[in-house]
């Protein structure tokens, strides 16, 4: 019986703890089949685990035929008894009495789920939800689901409201030229590269506000570590300085980040990995002190240059896990940053070796002040006016940052290409599906 809507069943994980002698219904798709004629041992696996089936033409008659015709990857239904099993990798096994062949799957495939024959990263992405189909693909996402629920408890719990801000704006957040520019009916309007502005105005009333959303820069880096479409989890405090920031930050990675890879002992299992351990205080040290650390390497950088390329993989080499870079100079954060001594910036970054994760500090709260920085920086206050008024109705003292959460699963799930960790990523060379 073909294309028959079956009865809901229950997950293929929980086959494992039903009694046995107890009836099942289950569905999944045929990662393994073994015909040994009078018997047929299929391997189902759903989203959630896998499990044996075992079929005898003395229990389903003709239906064996259709068995034994089913092609790999195929979704099927199965009800039957569960029985005690015959391997070491499955204790318990179903011996089927009813069989439905629900949507077969045309070969060849593009790429093989199980992994046994490897296929490369491209062909995968354009393959993905096949490609999702192999346990350790999927492990990833269920830790990415993981973790952002883990995030929104975090925040929450620390007095924070999630929020949602616009997409789709008018001006440049942080200005520069990054960006993607639409026809907003007959106006300029841009994909937002983070919720800055907007995060910060809510300080004025929400206080504690977070978001967790794509954003979009218009890079056309096309390396292992970038995208143009991501997902950032944001926050922003009234009150907060630069210290209660990071502390902020060390508990989203260590507790949040933390109870997300304790949820996912099954997924990691999957991927072979243990995650590195993250413990509280990170190491901090001063942009000035990154410059005299890879000048003992032999790397001599000018004050104010970025930390890019060989210069932060020599600091990896010398500071490796998790580490905040402070005190940056000040022309080289964004004009909303607060100004400090010398020359310098109330700023951090958060780093995992050579990995920008999370940029962040002390705002500017003074509309002086900050109309003086975005002259600095070559932008004309008079296109921020709809939000420099905000700083003239009690605009408290605040501090926030900005964390890349694809870029932390990298970590976590020991990849090396952001990709990975995106279900359909977006770069200067990926459009579809």
């Amino acid at each position: 019986m073909r294309g028959s809507r079956p009865r809901k069943g229950l997950f293929l994980d929980g086959v494992g703890s039903s009694p046995e002698g107890s009836t099942v219904e289950v569905t999944g798709w045929v990662e393994e089949q073994r015909d040994l004629g009078s018997l047929i041992f299929q391997v189902l696996r759903d989203s959630r685990g896998a499990a044996q089936v075992v079929y005898d033409r003395s229990r389903i008659g003709e239906a064996i035929k259709e068995v034994r015709g089913t092609t790999l990857q195929s979704y099927v239904y199965v009800r039957g008894e569960v029985v005690r099993g015959r391997s070491r990798k499955f204790p318990v096994e179903i011996r089927a009495s009813e069989y439905r062949l629900l949507a077969p799957a045309r070969h060849p495939l593009p790429l093989d789920p199980s992994g046994s024959v490897p296929a490369g990263l491209d062909v995968r992405l354009d393959n993905r939800p096949l490609d999702l189909r192999n346990p350790r693909t999927a492990a990833i996402f269920r830790m990415r689901a993981n973790f952002l629920r883990a995030a929104r408890e975090y925040l929450r719990g620390a007095g924070f409201l999630e929020v949602n801000t616009p997409k789709i704006i008018g001006s440049a957040a942080e200005g520069g030229a990054d960006l993607f520019e639409l026809d907003y009916f007959g106006r300029k309007a841009y994909l937002a590269q983070s919720p800055q502005l907007y995060k910060e105005q809510l300080t004025m009333s929400l206080e504690r506000v977070f978001e967790i959303a794509f954003y979009y820069r218009a890079e056309k880096f096309n390396t292992q570590r970038h995208l143009n479409e991501f997902t950032s989890v944001d926050v922003e405090a009234a009150m907060f300085d630069k210290r209660d920031a990071m502390d902020l930050l060390e508990g989203l990675v260590v507790e949040a980040g933390g109870s997300a890879i304790d949820e996912s002992r099954r997924e990691l299992e999957e991927l072979g990995r243990e995650p590195p351990k993250a413990s509280r205080p990170f190491p901090v040290i001063t942009y000035a002190q990154a410059l005299e650390i890879l000048r003992a390497k032999g790397l001599e950088l000018p004050f104010g240059e970025d930390l890019r390329g060989e210069a932060v993989k020599l600091l990896a080499e010398e500071l490796g896990g998790y580490y905040f870079i402070v005190d940056w100079p000040l022309d080289a954060k964004p004009f909303y940053i607060q100004p400090g001594e010398g020359g310098l910036s109330e700023s951090f970054d958060l780093m995992f070796g050579e990995l920008e994760l999370a940029s962040g500090g002390e705002r500017i709260h003074e509309r002086g002040l900050l109309e003086e920085r975005l002259r600095a920086k070559g932008l004309n206050p008079e296109e921020f006016r709809d939000h420099l008024k905000f700083y003239d109705w009690g605009m408290p003292p605040h501090s926030g940052w900005g964390f890349g959460a694809d870029r932390y699963l990298m970590i976590v799930a020991g990849v090396n290409n952001i990709r990975e960790t995106v279900l359909y990523p977006r770069d200067p060379t990926r459009l579809t599906p």
